[in-house]
């Protein structure tokens, strides 16, 4: 009988639990624009509240406080502006699913009567690392049929 054997798969398994493979280049890009973003929001005294709020509907970047108003934020994270600003990725697709998203938020707070809004933040890169940035507060409202007016 042989004690010293170790399964194949079981070998795999503890390599892929305790080694770390690097991330793919795009997500590492997303990383630093949402921390390059975080800390400039915060520099002009928006309070952090959390980072990548996830629900069914989709995700947010970051969320934030400025005064009474809840600011949900979307960063895009570009290392070139050659054929459209960052800001233009968010689409009515991705406005209404950041509209569900922000509402399941608010769902979870027990619908607090709060005022808030929709931010993007553009993180320009050159050569890795942060070149510029660029708030867009209030970017676009609620997406309808969720808005009242």
């Amino acid at each position: 009988m042989v004690f010293n054997r170790w399964p194949v798969n079981l070998l795999a398994q503890l390599k892929a639990k305790f080694v770390r493979a690097a991330k793919p280049e795009h997500l590492q890009r997303g990383e630093l624009g949402e921390r390059a973003a975080e800390t400039h929001l915060k520099a002009l005294g928006l309070k952090f509240l959390t980072r990548n709020f996830r629900s069914a509907r989709g995700e947010i970047d970051l969320v934030f406080r400025d005064q009474q108003c809840l600011v949900f934020v979307e960063v895009k994270t570009r290392s070139s502006e050659e054929w459209t600003r960052p800001a233009a990725a968010v689409d009515a697709r991705k406005r209404r699913r950041l509209s569900l998203t922000a509402l399941d938020y608010l769902r979870r707070l027990k619908n607090p009567p709060v005022k808030f809004r929709f931010d993007i933040v553009e993180v320009l890169l050159r050569d890795g690392a942060v070149r510029e940035i660029r708030h867009l507060p209030n970017t676009f409202p609620l997406s309808k049929p969720y808005r009242y007016a």
